[in-house]
């Protein structure tokens, strides 16, 4: 039944509105006589020592009770730092926290998704350096350096090395930065005594300089033991990077051999 409403408590004498609520039939005149502890019925009662009362104002009508709901908490999500509602209620997992304004947040500006990476061994990278260490790195130029750094925090790499086959299964812990900028539990990346020390050429030149994702392997292996099946099908690229979406072979070998569900990881 389409009975239920959206009002507002507001505070005449500075007109600033302080609660949303829903309901229907008479519930937005309950709190009028309401005798807590909450913020809310404290403002009310200071109204009203002034010999006032609070404005109450439906703003929304003719709802259902779900869509009551989320009018209710768009509105506490846009006004929720100056009101005195204090629970968040339905729909709060729809709804992004007020504090990550600031930075690309997963599930909301981007989704994570599953995604092959070419570890790339060589000059300046090698794979037993990644997997101690829990890392990974792309750059010496422009084009490696764009790859790696559309990682987004949450992701999860199936880590592959030419010539061997699959290595590792991991999520990005961080996007990805110059080398020089990366620590690993809190010590800088470059003071470790990496297998392949030439990870630092370039180190200051922001343009050729490697870049470095931290990750968290959660399954991994020695080059020598290196996951793969000749002529099977099996899914490669000379990419830094590539989506494994379309690859149900790839991704239910990688599952098999890794021990590991991808829908799990990424849920």
């Amino acid at each position: 039944m389409n009975n239920f409403y959206v009002y507002v408590y507001i505070d005449p004498r500075n007109h600033d509105e302080f609660y949303y609520g829903k309901g229907r039939g008479s519930r937005k005149d309950s709190h009028l006589t309401e005798n807590s502890h909450s913020a809310k019925s404290k403002q009310i009662k200071e109204i009203q020592a002034e010999g006032l009362d609070p404005v109450v104002r439906v703003i929304a009508r003719n709802l259902s009770e779900t869509d009551a709901l989320l009018v209710e908490k768009t509105l506490l999500w846009k006004l929720g730092k100056h009101l005195t509602n204090v629970s968040t209620g339905y729909f709060a997992d729809n709804f992004r926290p007020h504090n990550t304004l600031h930075t690309k947040l997963g599930g909301f500006d981007y989704e994570n998704s599953l995604y092959y990476f070419n570890v790339g061994e060589g000059e300046t990278r090698c794979w037993a350096d990644y997997r101690k260490y829990g890392f990974i790195s792309a750059g010496q130029g422009m084009q490696w350096r764009e790859q790696i750094s559309s990682f987004e925090k949450g992701d999860v790499i199936a880590a592959y090395l030419k010539g061997k086959g699959f290595v590792g299964v991991g999520r990005i812990v961080s996007q990805a930065k110059p080398v020089r900028e990366v620590f690993i539990n809190n010590k800088p990346l470059l003071s470790y005594p990496l297998k392949q020390p030439n990870l630092a050429n370039n180190q200051n030149n922001d343009d050729m300089s490697e870049y470095v994702a931290v990750v968290e392997w959660l399954s991994s292996v020695k080059a020598n033991d290196a996951k793969w099946k000749p002529k099977s099908g099996l899914y490669t690229t000379p990419l830094v990077k590539a989506s494994l979406a379309n690859q149900p072979k790839t991704v239910a070998y990688l599952e098999e051999v890794f021990d590991i569900s991808f829908e799990e990881l990424l849920t």
